[in-house]
Order: C-alpha cells, then sequence, then structure tokens
C-alpha cells in the first residue's frame, strides 16, 4: 500500500499532539516520527514541516479514520483567536503549544486507560496499556523494534480477571477495571446516548463507575466522548490555574473547575490542552 501524504497542514504538530497527556498507546520511532494504534488500526506517521505521511496508509482510510481522529477538519486557528479574545492570559501557552489538537479517541479505550492513569506517570500507564494490548490485543506488526498490538475489545476482555490486571502492575485500579468492563459487557453505557447527553450529566453517569472521579470522568468527556467543554483537573491543571488566576493560592479543584467553565466556556477543553502541556513541560520545569 501507498502512503499518503497530507501537504499544507495548518495548526498542528504531530509530537505535541501525541506527548501531550491524552492518549497512551504509541511508541516513538524518531523526531516527528511515531507509530500508535487505535480503533483497531496501527497507523505508522510522521510530520516535517507542514506535511504529515501516513505511511501504507490509502486516502479511503485516512478519510475514514484518521481525519476524524486528529480532529483535521476544525478550525483551530479560529479555536485559539476566540480563546485570546475571552482571556489573553493564554497567549504564552497557546504560542508555545500551538500544535495540540484534541484527538477523537475510542470511548472504552480512552476510559480504561484513564483508570489506569490515577497517581501514575505518563510512562508507566503506557507500559502498562501496551501491556494490556499484548496480552489481550490483536498484533499489528513490528515498528522499530516495538510490536505493536490493539486495544482489546470488550470480546476480548471477556475472560479477563482481576488477577490478570493486577499481574499488569495495575494495583488498586484493578477492580475499576473490571467493573468498567463488566458495565461496558452488560450495555449499561451506550456511546451514542452518552455523547447526546449534557455534559453534566454526562459526568454524573460516568462516575458511577467504581474509581472514576471527576478528573477522570473529564478526561473521558474530553478525549473519549467530544465534549470539548470539559475541564480535567489534575495536580498540574491545578499548580498552573494557581499561578495564573489565584496569585499562587492553593485552591480547592472544584472552584478552579467552576472558574474554568465560567472563563472558558464551551471551549475548556482546548484551553485545559494548552494550559496542560504548557505548565507541565514549560512554567513548571518539568518534562
Amino acid at each position: 500500500m501507498a502512503d499518503y501524504k497530507l501537504k499544507n497542514v495548518c495548526d498542528f504538530d504531530l509530537a505535541q499532539t501525541l506527548e501531550c497527556g491524552q492518549c497512551f498507546h504509541f511508541v516513538k520511532l524518531d523526531e516527528e516520527d511515531y507509530v500508535l494504534t487505535a480503533k483497531g488500526y496501527v497507523l505508522h506517521v510522521s510530520q516535517e514541516a507542514d506535511t504529515v505521511t501516513f505511511y501504507d496508509t490509502d486516502k479511503d482510510e485516512y478519510v475514514n479514520v484518521w481525519k476524524d481522529y486528529f480532529d483535521m477538519d476544525r478550525d483551530y486557528s479560529a479555536i485559539k483567536k476566540k480563546l485570546l479574545e475571552k482571556d489573553d492570559k493564554l497567549k504564552d501557552a497557546i504560542e508555545s503549544m500551538w500544535g495540540v489538537r484534541i484527538l477523537n479517541q475510542d470511548f472504552f479505550e480512552t476510559l480504561i486507560s484513564f483508570i489506569i492513569s490515577q497517581n501514575k506517570q505518563i510512562p508507566h500507564i503506557k507500559k502498562i496499556v501496551a501491556d494490556i494490548s499484548a496480552k489481550f490485543g490483536t498484533y499489528k506488526g513490528t515498528y522499530g523494534g516495538a510490536d505493536m498490538y490493539t486495544f482489546p475489545t470488550l470480546e476480548q476482555l471477556a475472560n479477563a480477571s482481576e488477577e490478570d490486571f493486577k499481574e499488569l502492575k495495575t494495583g488498586f485500579r484493578a477492580p475499576y477495571i473490571m467493573d468498567a468492563i463488566r458495565r461496558n459487557m452488560a450495555g449499561q453505557f451506550d456511546i451514542n446516548e452518552l455523547k447526546s447527553m449534557d455534559y453534566d450529566s454526562c459526568i454524573k453517569e460516568l462516575m458511577t463507575i467504581k474509581g472514576v472521579g471527576e478528573k477522570v470522568a473529564n478526561c473521558v468527556s474530553l478525549f473519549g466522548l467530544g465534549k470539548k467543554e470539559a475541564f480535567p483537573v489534575d495536580v498540574w491543571i491545578k499548580r498552573i490555574m494557581e499561578t495564573m488566576y489565584f496569585d499562587g493560592v492553593d485552591t480547592p479543584k472544584d472552584k478552579i473547575a467552576a472558574f474554568a467553565k465560567e472563563q472558558f466556556g464551551e471551549l475548556g477543553g482546548f484551553a485545559q490542552q494548552y494550559l496542560f502541556y504548557y505548565g507541565k513541560s514549560i512554567k513548571m520545569g518539568v518534562k
């Protein structure tokens, strides 16, 4: 299969988009060169300037899978302009992290990944997601020495046990993962219904899953259900928001979330991504 090249791409940086903490199932092969799996597919993708190359991918696969996954139809220039009109304090964050796009990920994989993410660093989350995929998913090939497997479907996890997940170093999260699997297998979560719910109702519904609090529910809403007003508040967002908006004073997460809802409205998720990546890698001096 030939490669598919997307030229004259604006407001998109592959590394920023993958490395900003919204997804975990990828391997960096080189600068701006990655392999990832999503939605049952594997993709080797690289970027040079404003050209993105999708290797061994035809136009149909790009249009049907990756165009939506990378949110390529959305005008991020207009979003950034609106955010700056709302709040010029975002200028440094947006200019530094100009190429971040919010991925449209699979709901179930996003749910399990962010349950795993609790009190874990990104390299640990990636390792566990990769190990779960290797144990239960489908092998898709080896790229740069990395064996790539799809994240398992519900059917592939039908016989998984809590002990299986504990062996994969999920720790206290194992029963949470099992509860999420059981509820999804029982059909308790209809993705279309969740997508059509208002934001508050969706958060409330997701929090019925054992171990899913507001932060995880907001991440799943933003990255797996397309609710772009979601504003996940974790330790990094808390710090950067306190620094930028609360004079460095320790502030409860619910107060930060309420402020963000008022300040950013329906663009909250975009603001959060610029702030999260900027706060973690630049402002706080930690990568």
